[in-house]
């Protein structure tokens, strides 16, 4: 028992050690907001045709010139939607499913202009609505509670004060029984 104390407490050390030299550390955080849009795949509305909205704060760690560490607290709005015309004989539907998504994420930036960014997500789901021809459709196939995501992203600055952030998020799990992986493409006013 002593012995494997002892171990644990040498393996410890080794990675706390290089930690207490550490000068200063840089943390920054902000707000994020804007506008996704979406698309759920294997429900047969194509296209990212259904907008939702998102919201919420990060903070990021720069460990080197180049690379920072980023988490991420926000509210997702995700879903689908068919518009009503003569070309899909006047069908309606919408599906909106709300998450709070807690993404992680490594960045690396190529110079003033350019950062790019991957790492996974979690969602839990906060309530969703579902219609077809404009009537709500209760119970069925309801969405999953928790979900999976891997992410990949772009920032593009336009100035100091505000950045564009091109993000794909698909699911590795379904978020519904019937339903396969899901895109996401978001622009929004950034840090």
């Amino acid at each position: 028992m002593m012995k494997q104390f002892t171990r644990y407490g040498i393996i410890l050390l080794i990675f706390l050690l290089p930690a207490l030299n550490l000068k200063s550390q840089n943390f920054n955080g902000g707000i994020l907001a804007g506008v996704a849009g979406t698309q759920v795949a294997g429900d047969g509305y194509y296209g990212f045709h259904k907008a939702g909205i998102f919201a919420g704060g990060f903070v990021n760690l720069q460990v080197s010139e180049h690379s920072s560490f980023q988490m991420e607290l926000e509210f997702f709005q995700k879903g689908s939607r068919e518009n009503p015309d003569s070309a899909n004989n006047y069908n309606q539907y919408l599906f909106r499913v709300n998450y709070i998504e807690l993404p992680v994420l490594y960045q690396y930036t190529f110079n003033k202009r350019f950062k790019v960014e991957a790492g996974p997500s979690l969602g839990f789901l906060v309530g969703y609505y579902e219609e077809r021809f404009e009537e709500e459709i209760k119970g069925g196939n309801r969405p999953a509670n928790v979900t999976f995501q891997l992410n990949a992203g772009l920032y593009v600055y336009l100035s100091t004060h505000f950045t564009v952030n091109i993000r794909t998020n698909n699911s590795m799990l379904n978020i519904r029984s019937d339903n396969a992986t899901g895109d996401i493409l978001r622009i929004f006013p950034g840090n």
